[in-house]
């Protein structure tokens, strides 16, 4: 076996590597061109951020079998890619939460006492004293955007410089963070009271571009805005906009839209703006740990075919995994197909397996769910080991049921999904050996194929609604490629769930939700 290393990680891991009998090279620094070359004929791959792991990459690899993430953040891998050539993708959750969340307290107090200014100060010969006052941190506000395990540790350190800690975060529950001292507001309150904000989520559609002006002119005069999470949530123009018209106190950012930075970033130019070149997880401890771990996940996958810290298989052996296979995909699709219908925090999942699959050994299948059902909101944090333990932290009660019998199926996996908002029930089965099935979604059936760009529309069952509909997305550009209606002909109501070529953007879906007749659009990406 033969495993490239193409981004630094610590001696100790490549050592582990070597004792497991495996070839190591490390090939630091490869351009995407020269990647394409280096990757035949290699088994293993360790990266961290700066390798771009694209549909090219995967294409060129001839024997690939798993790539392993020295920290958390996969946004540089095709995990679909990766999936259809049977790749295994790993990573290393937790081996980097306390750096991360010590480096957010650090650059907190550094902008609050003006540290990185004042030493460029003193370092070019001058003595001003008086200039860089700064303000204690005790008796203020730490307000976050994220409660997440990173997040949840900044505001027990906080707590211990006598701040009050705020979170805001629509899939947590109220009783899961008092325990840790935290309380839950919703986004107008933080922005009304934190004297600090500080993000901790990941990147996604949801959050790209999350604090913008709009939040910033609802936050405190004189806030103070961290981010150590990821480039991109933080809108670096409104920010600066927000700065230099003195709406914010200062910010901190240790990561950014585009890295490396240049010296034209205009940011850079600030006095009351201090900045670190992503170094979040850049501790001696923290690299350590998430080398020895991907090291030995790697080695154990190629020397053992033992699964650990795989984000897109379950830990399961062969032999059950070519039997669990159809399930463990139609269980992904309904999991994450709930995930885009939760609106609020979950509370409670019920999993009811009937027919043959009540037989097998379901826990993968069960790990499957909860894994797909929370990728939505916490998308890379999320994996087939943590899944439960997640799911566990955040107080949702998990119940699984099985039965021998199916009244229309030869199997049938039912899923329901507690909010504080409502429940919503989703059941899916395989037709023929391997393909995937929606056949019922609460009180209205159907039979669609779960995959690809969809909207789920809720409408009243009358002349012209479904016509509306299509005319839209047709005006829009936008061609229906799929297209199931479930009836509840008892209360006149309709479910269509359709299938775009490509995916409908934010103007499109307002303009349907606007419709006659039209109840609820949800936008899903399978």
């Amino acid at each position: 076996m033969k495993v490239m290393i193409t981004d630094p990680i610590a001696p100790e891991g490549v050592e582990i590597l070597k004792e497991a009998g495996i070839e190591v090279e490390e090939r630091l620094g490869l351009s995407p061109q020269e990647l394409l070359e280096a990757i035949k004929g290699v088994d293993g791959l360790v990266i961290r951020s700066n390798t771009k792991v694209n549909q090219e990459v995967v294409d060129a690899a001839d024997r690939l079998k798993v790539v392993g993430r020295a920290g958390t953040g996969l946004d540089n891998v095709d995990i679909p890619a990766c999936n259809k050539k049977g790749i295994v993708v790993m990573n290393t959750p937790g081996g980097n939460t306390n750096s991360a969340a010590e480096h957010t307290i650090a650059m907190m107090m550094a902008l609050s006492r003006h540290i990185p200014q004042a030493t460029a100060s003193m370092k070019a010969g001058k003595w001003e004293k008086k200039k860089f006052q700064g303000q204690e941190v005790a008796g203020k506000t730490l307000g976050i955007i994220g409660s997440g395990r990173i997040g949840t540790i900044v505001c027990q350190i906080a707590q211990g410089m006598k701040m009050k800690t705020l979170a805001y975060d629509p899939y947590a529950r109220a009783e899961v963070l008092e325990k840790f001292g935290i309380e839950l507001v919703d986004l107008d309150t933080l922005l009304e009271k934190a004297d600090y904000i500080s993000v901790h989520t990941p990147l996604t559609d949801e959050t790209r571009g999350m604090l913008n002006k709009e939040l910033f002119d609802r936050m405190k005069d004189g806030a103070m805005v961290l981010n150590c999470a990821r480039g991109g949530i933080v809108n670096e123009k409104d920010l600066y906009d927000a700065l230099t018209g003195g709406r914010l106190g200062g910010a901190a950012l240790d990561v950014f839209e585009n890295e490396p930075t240049t010296l034209e970033h205009p940011l850079l130019a600030l006095d009351n703006f201090i900045c670190t070149p992503h170094l979040g997880a850049s501790t001696r401890e923290a690299q350590e740990n998430v080398a020895v771990a991907v090291a030995r996940q790697i080695a154990d996958y190629l020397t053992r075919g033992e699964v650990r810290n795989a984000v897109n298989v379950p830990s399961v052996s062969s032999d059950l995994l070519v039997v669990l296979k159809p399930v463990l995909n139609l269980a992904e699709k309904m999991g994450t197909f709930q995930g885009y219908l939760a609106d609020g925090p979950l509370e409670a999942v019920t999993i009811s397996y009937h027919g043959d699959i009540s037989e097998l050994d379901t826990a993968p299948v069960t790990i499957s769910v909860l894994k797909s059902l929370l990728a939505p909101v916490l998308k890379e944090d999320v994996n087939f080991v943590n899944a439960p333990v997640i799911a566990q932290e955040r107080g949702i009660k998990v119940t699984e049921s099985k039965s021998k019998t199916s009244e229309d199926f030869n199997n049938l996996l039912i899923l329901t999904v507690k909010t504080a908002r409502g429940t919503h029930t989703v059941s899916g089965t395989i037709f023929g050996k391997k393909e995937p099935r929606i056949v019922k979604l609460n009180d209205f059936r159907l039979d669609a194929v779960p995959e690809g760009h969809m909207l789920l529309i809720f409408n009243e069952d009358r002349p012209g609604v479904i016509g509306r509909i299509g005319t839209t997305l047709g005006e829009g550009g936008y061609n229906i490629s799929r297209m199931q209606v479930g009836q509840d002909t008892d209360h006149h109501k309709n479910v269509i769930l359709l299938t775009t070529d490509e995916k409908v953007g934010d103007d499109l879906l307002e303009k349907l939700r606007a419709l006659d007749g039209v109840g609820g659009v949800v936008a899903i990406e399978l």
